[in-house]
């Protein structure tokens, strides 16, 4: 049996046996979503008020020093049950789902959230799933247990990127000339900046992203940079690194009207932003669409220096 089989009886047995995930995965069906189109693009909007823990987590190291990890098993509901994956992770059903199958996949140690040593593990992941999208959120960029390594994965043709890459490429992207077997796009759609990686090679795809990484961890002086990632696999792995310039939008921080409980992650980045809150989902519009990404993603400016530098780095190859 492979690991997607594996994950699929995971899901119909905890569906079964555990009321919280059942119940929370039946209240999908009734989940309101909208839509705004952009050249080119689609970004939905999902009302999703299971999703208020994980969006509106403080993530301070006071916060998470003073609260049990959630991800480690000696503190989960004693319903949830898992999946081995190579000894060294463990495939978990999430209990307050995005997608109609929505999956946590925990490293076995309680050790932060790095993906400089863990990308390999990622694609290796990603290419054992192959019905779903798998994502990783960096600290400070989504991630609500930072304190535990962890990746996510949910049903493929959720997130809009998924169907639009290759609209995309063409109409905003420049292909960066590469060694072989690997093919890397950069891409400015004006709300969002992220680089493409394509190949059947996972040290190919290793080697760009740790060029990512360097650079990037880099501009903040910090270990792990300010990035989220995509990835599925079909007969080859395509990647997708969102760069980011900050966390959160100020519309976060904000009293009275003005605030939207929006806490960008991976699955916004790709064009389903979650909004916990009823009154965030009625109001939001085109134009907070826009302002809320061009905050959060890595700046114009910053971006082209980046391209310049990945150039750069595959001529020393």
């Amino acid at each position: 049996m492979n690991y997607q089989e594996k994950a699929d009886n995971l899901f119909n047995e905890q569906k079964t046996n555990w009321p919280l995930l059942s119940k929370n995965i039946d209240g999908l069906k009734n989940a309101q979503l909208k839509t705004f189109g952009f050249n080119g693009f689609s970004i939905n909007v999902q009302y999703n008020p299971k999703r208020i823990t994980s969006s509106s987590a403080k993530v301070d190291n006071k916060t998470i020093s003073e609260r049990k990890c959630f991800l480690c098993s000696i503190n989960r509901p004693h319903e949830q049950n898992q999946v081995l994956f190579e000894n060294s992770y463990e495939i978990l059903c999430n209990p307050y789902p995005i997608f109609d199958r929505h999956y946590t996949i925990a490293a076995l140690k309680h050790t932060p959230q790095q993906i400089k040593t863990s990308f390999k593990s990622f694609l290796q992941i990603s290419k054992s799933l192959p019905q779903l999208v798998t994502f990783y959120n960096a600290p400070n960029c989504g991630a609500s247990a930072p304190d535990h390594l962890h990746f996510q994965a949910g049903s493929r043709g959720f997130v809009p990127i998924e169907n639009e890459i290759e609209k995309l490429k063409p109409l905003y992207g420049k292909k960066i000339p590469s060694a072989k077997n690997i093919e890397i796009t950069s891409i400015d759609d004006s709300l969002r900046r992220f680089i493409v990686l394509e190949s059947e090679n996972i040290e190919a795809i290793n080697r760009v992203f740790q060029i990512i990484f360097d650079y990037t961890s880099n501009l903040t002086g910090n270990n792990e940079p300010m990035l989220n990632i995509l990835s599925w696999h079909k007969k080859k792995w395509r990647v997708i690194v969102f760069l980011r310039h900050k966390h959160r939008p100020w519309q976060y921080f904000e009293q009275g009207n003005n605030n939207i409980l929006l806490s960008p992650a991976s699955v916004d980045f790709g064009g389903t932003l979650i909004t916990p809150l009823q009154k965030d989902f009625d109001k939001i519009n085109r134009s907070n669409i826009i302002d809320i990404f061009n905050q959060v993603s890595m700046q114009p400016a910053t971006f082209k220096k980046l391209t310049r530098f990945i150039i750069d780095a595959i001529n020393t190859l």
